[in-house]
């Protein structure tokens, strides 16, 4: 059985509430000294797991690393030394080898005065026969929009072993932008306030995020696995490109991605690559699971295809569509993974399998799903929705008639991507359980090819991000979700309407997906306005159908 923790460690660990940010607390956190911004850890194998904090001194400074089984670290040794780098943003992290398996450590840092980190928790991943194993999966987390309730809710648990984080754990915009003023909830403040596009801004927005205590809490608690997705670039990056990236006022596309990818590597518990290293990894629970991770934003994603390009001008929409996904929507040159990504993907389920293990899950950015727009969605659009809003809507109801998706950013707008990744779990004999982000809002869905079934698909919600429901408000949640059921056959359970995060509990015979709700995220709160399950049986690859209890 995996150890737990018990209560007289978690308050050796510190309270649960640190309070909300105050209006100055961002910028006082970039100005700041000694340790920062507490502790992380990420990347855990059978023996190592890797570990991060942040101490600002006078220049690089030297810091112990202890590593103990107690959390007041009797027996306690010291696992090493590592430098927080002043070049690196004053960031430390640290690879601890020569652990036991299936075990969970404390761990902390100490400067050279003496002073230690906050201490954190963590653990090593199973070996051989493994019965259980649950991660927490989070998404989408926009500051300004409201408080991080859903990272607060999972840090009072004790039934995690791992969290996941899919992509878009910070996001790029100026203020007033994304949230607008209106929007953005009181003393949510980010910096910078403009665009983040240097090297500094970069920084300086990480600082800001994870001033928060409750994603600080969350690294604080667990190792996580993390993907960027888009806005930790800028919006709908890919290999080439940006929609919210500007050459000409905002500079060469391969800087800024330089810039972005390092400064995640530097504020995430994630390894350092040398240029040309691979993107992707692989995380193996024991037999039970083995986990992906991959990367579809910078590596090999094709530029998103243009539906509203191929639109301009033309008299006969309906005949416009049809050529379009015919023609450019259909090419099967466009890549979402890349073709050596997606060669290592097959290839790396394969090994899986044969190997024993019961679940191949595949942790990755954006809905795999096939959406298209219910016709009557031209009707759930408030009488204030914007023009952008009313004119995507209408589109998308028109091409929906001639099977187009709702969402070209997503695995939709790259069909014969998704066909090639699905086929190789079905050559693999895969039970494929994918996990992803990116939409804000939640769904399950059953894969499938034309010959039959491939695997299942658990959506998360956003912790703050608003969904669909944002614009299509002329319909509640229950309607809503009925039509997109009814419209899209693979599509077995959505919620358009809160925010959250999944948890996923895998078992030799089963997996099960239970959707978090949130009650608020206006303001702070760990309250639960309810949860909804879905599950696969191992061999079915298909949804049971019948919701399991939360």
């Amino acid at each position: 059985m995996t150890p737990s923790l018990n209560r007289r460690q978690l308050i050796q660990l510190g309270t649960f509430g640190l309070g909300a940010m105050s209006a100055s607390a961002s910028a006082t956190l970039a100005r700041a000294s000694g340790f920062t911004h507490g502790v992380a850890s990420g990347e855990p194998s059978q023996n190592s797991v890797l570990l991060w904090t942040r101490y600002i001194g006078s220049g690089d400074t030297k810091l112990i690393v202890e590593v103990a089984q107690n959390s007041d670290f009797t027996g306690a040794k010291m696992a090493g030394e590592v430098t927080a780098l002043a070049s690196r943003d004053h960031i430390a992290k640290f690879v601890v080898p020569d652990l036991s398996e299936n075990q969970w450590y404390f761990f902390r840092f100490v400067a050279p005065d003496g002073t230690k980190s906050a201490t954190g928790r963590t653990r090593t991943l199973p070996e051989g026969p493994t019965e259980k194993f649950n991660l927490g999966v989070f998404g989408c987390s926009n500051l300004p929009f409201g408080y991080f309730n859903a990272y607060a809710h999972a840090a009072q648990r004790n039934d995690l072993d791992m969290v996941m984080h899919t992509g878009d754990y910070l996001y790029e915009y100026p203020v007033g932008t994304y949230p607008s003023t209106k929007e953005a909830l009181e003393g949510r403040l980010i910096d910078p306030g403009h665009e983040m596009v240097q090297l500094a801004d970069y920084r300086l927005r990480y600082a800001a995020y994870r001033g928060d205590p409750d994603l600080q809490r969350i690294h604080q608690l667990y190792p996580m696995v993390a993907m960027w997705d888009d806005h930790e670039f800028t919006n709908d990056a890919h290999m080439s490109g940006a929609q919210n990236h500007q050459p000409k006022t905002e500079g060469d596309w391969e800087v800024r991605k330089r810039i972005a990818e390092q400064v995640y590597r530097e504020w995430m518990p994630v390894r350092d690559l040398d240029d040309g290293g691979p993107l992707w990894s692989e995380y193996q629970i024991g037999d039970l699971a083995t986990l992906f991770m991959t990367e579809s934003r910078i590596g090999g994603r094709s530029e998103p295809a243009d539906l509203a390009a191929a639109l301009q001008g033309q008299e006969n929409i309906q005949s416009a569509l049809t050529r379009f996904r015919n023609t450019i929507w259909q090419d099967p040159e466009r890549q979402m993974l890349g073709e050596v990504q997606e060669a290592w993907l097959a290839s790396a389920m394969r090994q899986s399998k044969a190997s024993g293990t019961k679940w191949q899950v595949w942790g990755q950015q954006c809905v795999m799903g096939e959406l298209r727009l219910p016709q009557e969605a031209v009707n759930w659009l408030a009488d204030d929705a914007p023009a952008f809003a009313k004119s995507r809507v209408a589109v998308g109801a028109l091409a929906s008639e001639v099977g187009l998706p709702i969402n070209l950013d997503s695995w939709d707008g790259y069909p014969k991507a998704r066909e090639r990744a699905l086929l190789g779990a079905q050559e693999a004999d895969a039970d494929l359980i994918v996990l992803s982000g990116d939409s804000h809002n939640g769904w399950a869905f059953n894969l499938e090819t034309s010959g039959g079934a491939a695997g299942v698909e658990f959506g998360g919600h956003s912790v703050t991000s608003p969904g669909i429901e944002s614009y299509l408000s002329g319909a509640d949640p229950v309607t809503a979700s009925k039509a997109l059921r009814e419209t899209n056959d693979d599509l077995q359970w959505c919620d358009t309407s809160n925010r959250g995060y999944m948890t996923v509990s895998l078992t030799p015979d089963r997996a099960t997906s239970t959707w978090h709700f949130l009650d608020t995220i206006r303001k702070k709160s760990t309250a639960l306005k309810g949860s909804e399950s879905r599950t696969v049986l191992r061999g079915q690859r298909r949804l049971v159908g019948i919701p399991m209890p939360a």
